[in-house]
């Protein structure tokens, strides 16, 4: 009982290491990725464009309290045996055939990011053909975070926080800290949002992408290490009222130029692809008038409050 209960409390610290790309970076996915949509889209979703970016962390408040939904945000690629070039020729893309060659429990351990993005894009679909303008909200809100995470690397692997390779606190590095102190810079405004012709091959896509990333964006932090040395790497940062170690913004800026603007770019391919997805659900529902949906203001203020709610869970969970 006590080794069980030990490994729960490791494997809780390990999931508060990191909120993937912060707060910060998720809402301003989700915010910039509104103004790529059509004439016929933007009107609904401008109108609603603070609950879509206030609501874009929803599903990382939800990893607290949801025992099922920590698996949706990641997938452990190197768990499985492979070549490197025929990795996705060894993983199934379609769900039923993955399981069938690896079992649901395994799919289930190892992160189920890939198929989890069709599915919601799936039920986003289906709540633009019922007009349902809560549902469309809560799902491309859901949805913006779930194609964000795909676009980070560390959500490929199983070394997700570095901590197989001594350099743990990687993710939030790379995730948070780079964009909080840079994203102001980054340039956003992109080209319009496109129909998407197959979903499921667009999710698989975007984790090729990103997990053949992971080997740059581990050994580029550790050059970037020895270069700069552990009495530069770290200062003291305030946020808010708290202070506190973390990456000194030199150490950020090396690391960052040695990769070559990847985090911005990345960044930039997940605007453009939740748009994307935004707007193929859209056209795969029968192109819907949705310009006269309207949402009583009742309901999105009760939404706040159950994030409210999550938030009292999370910080009590932190102090316990």
């Amino acid at each position: 009982m006590k080794i069980a209960v030990l490994r729960l409390l490791i494997l809780t610290l390990l999931s508060l290491t990191f909120i993937s790309w912060g707060f910060y970076g998720h809402r301003k996915i989700n915010r910039y990725a509104v103004y790529l949509l059509p004439p016929e889209m933007i009107g609904f979703y401008k109108k609603h464009i603070d609950y879509i970016t206030q609501h874009a962390i929803d599903p990382d408040k939800r990893r607290y309290i949801v025992e099922s939904e920590a698996v949706k945000h990641y997938i452990d690629l190197d768990h499985y045996p492979y070549q490197r070039e025929l990795v996705f020729d060894s993983i199934p893309m379609r769900w039923q055939e993955a399981k069938d060659k690896f079992s649901q429990d395994t799919l289930m351990t190892y992160g189920v990011l890939p198929w989890n993005i069709n599915w919601v894009h799936q039920r986003l679909t289906k709540a633009f053909q019922e007009k349902r303008p809560k549902k469309i909200l809560s799902l491309s809100a859901d949805l913006g975070h779930y194609i964000a995470d795909a676009h980070v690397p560390l959500h490929t692997t199983e070394n997700y926080n570095g901590q197989l390779s001594d350099q743990v606190g990687i993710h939030a590095l790379w995730e948070s800290r780079i964009p909080e102190l840079e994203g102001e810079g980054y340039d956003l405004l992109l080209a319009k949002a496109y129909y998407i012709n197959n979903p499921l091959e667009e999710c698989w896509q975007i984790i090729q992408e990103s997990h053949y990333l992971v080997d740059s964006v581990l050994h580029l932090e550790k050059v970037s290490t020895l270069e700069v040395g552990e009495a530069r790497k770290y200062s003291m940062v305030k946020r808010g009222s708290v202070l506190s170690k973390n990456y000194s913004d030199f150490f950020v800026s090396e690391y960052s130029l040695k990769m070559s603007g990847m985090v911005e770019e990345r960044m930039q391919l997940a605007i453009r692809r939740v748009a994307a997805f935004w707007f193929t659900a859209w056209i795969n529902a029968g192109q819907p008038d949705i310009s006269d949906l309207r949402i009583n203001d009742r309901v999105l203020q009760r939404d706040s409050l159950k994030n409210d709610t999550v938030k009292k869970v999370k910080n009590r969970r932190k102090h316990e």
